[in-house]
This record gives C-alpha cells, sequence and structure tokens, in this order.
C-alpha cells in the first residue's frame, strides 16, 4: 500500500476515540429524536392532507392546497438554509443554536413534511374498493383509519420511515457543520479543517454503517409487513 495513502487515511492514532464516540452518540441522539417526532406528526400531517384531499367541497379543497404549500415550503427549502432561517425560533425553543439539541427543530421541520407526502401516498394507495366495503359495513371514519389506512398501508410506511431516516442522517452530517455536534462537525472541524483526513474518514466509514443498518431494519419489517 502507499505509504503516503496510508500516512494521510490510515493514521489512527490521530483520531481521539473518546471523541468519535461522543460525535456517534449525538448523531444517533439527534437521528433517533427527530425521528420519533417525525414519524408521530408525519402520520398525523399525513392523514390530514389525506383526508381533506378526499373532500369534493371548494373549501376543504382550498384548505387542503393551504396545507400543501406550507408542506411544500419546509420540504423544499434547503436544510442548511432552513437551519439558519430558525435560529431565533431556535434559540427560544432550545436555549442555544449550538450543540445537538439545537439541530432537533430544524431536523424535524424539513423532515415532517416529506414524511407526510409519503404518508398521504400511502393511504391513497389503498384499494377504493377496500374502503367502500368497510363504508358499507358501517365502520365510521375513525374505524376506517385505525383498521384499514393504517394496516394496509403500513409496508409503504415503514418504507418511507426509512427513507426518511437515512435522509436524516445526511441532514445530521450538514447540522454539524454550523455547530450542532455529532460526526458532521467532527469531520468538518477536525477532519477538514485541521487537515485529519483519518478522522474523516473513520467518520464518514460510522455514518455509512448507521445508514446500512437503518436501511436493512426497514427493508426487513417492510418485507414482514407486506403480505402481497
Amino acid at each position: 500500500m502507499d505509504k503516503s495513502f496510508s500516512e494521510t487515511y490510515l493514521n489512527f492514532d490521530k483520531v481521539d476515540w473518546a471523541k468519535m464516540q461522543t460525535s456517534t452518540l449525538d448523531t444517533l441522539y439527534m437521528t433517533v429524536v427527530s425521528m420519533i417526532v417525525v414519524f408521530v406528526l408525519g402520520i398525523l400531517l399525513g392523514l390530514l392532507l389525506y383526508s381533506l384531499g378526499r373532500k369534493k367541497s371548494a373549501g376543504y379543497q382550498i384548505l387542503y392546497n393551504v396545507v400543501s404549500i406550507i408542506s411544500n415550503i419546509f420540504r423544499s427549502t434547503p436544510f442548511m438554509i432552513l437551519m439558519v432561517l430558525i435560529i431565533p425560533f431556535t434559540k427560544t425553543l432550545v436555549g442555544s443554536m449550538i450543540g445537538a439539541s439545537a439541530a432537533l427543530p430544524a431536523l424535524i421541520l424539513s423532515a415532517v413534511p416529506f414524511y407526510a407526502r409519503l404518508v398521504e401516498i400511502a393511504f391513497r394507495e389503498v384499494s377504493p374498493g377496500v374502503l367502500e366495503a368497510a363504508n358499507a359495513m358501517g365502520a365510521n371514519y375513525g374505524q376506517i383509519i385505525y383498521k384499514i389506512l393504517v394496516p394496509e398501508s403500513m409496508p409503504a410506511l415503514v418504507s418511507g420511515f426509512t427513507v426518511t431516516s437515512v435522509s436524516m442522517i445526511g441532514f445530521t452530517a450538514m447540522a454539524g457543520a454550523i455547530g450542532a455536534g455529532g460526526l458532521g462537525s467532527l469531520a468538518w472541524s477536525e477532519g477538514f479543517q485541521l487537515g485529519n483526513q483519518t478522522v474523516t474518514l473513520v467518520a464518514t466509514v460510522i455514518m455509512l454503517l448507521i445508514v446500512f443498518i437503518v436501511q436493512g431494519l426497514g427493508d426487513y419489517f417492510t418485507q414482514k409487513l407486506d403480505k402481497r
């Protein structure tokens, strides 16, 4: 192996493993906490979009368009820009714009509309015949949601959640570049800025492992839930 490559990328003596462990835990914290909130709010927002979209009256359609536009604004705004835009809100809510907790509002606001759209699509793919049969049997809307919509769309919901989680891991790396902590922050501050390529490589490998684990678990549960 070329010695210069080894010294540049594989000099593990230059890695502060305590910091690497702390940064890994920060990344996991940002991902897990934000995704718990995203799952709950995304399901609710997706259900709202689906319910409003089914209504034919002009009032409901206007309300659907308003909610849809607001969702699209947050979903389409680049994450770095969104994080900077909501700094005053973040400081009021969290008390700081530095650290893993400070990244949570931006992570949640960017991911909830994205996952909500996937939820809406999943609900729309449920067979209309099944819904009509439930209506004919006298089921109310709450029962249709609980017993038909959610169970029938569960594979798509889990698949969408997996996709959103993987994207969220990438967002945590971007958040780290402006002080949120985590592996992205470590790779930027000690890897890129200090020229320690080994730190950058190790942080990247750990993030890839997290992504592979999340994707693997998501694929596994999606296959288990898919009864087709």
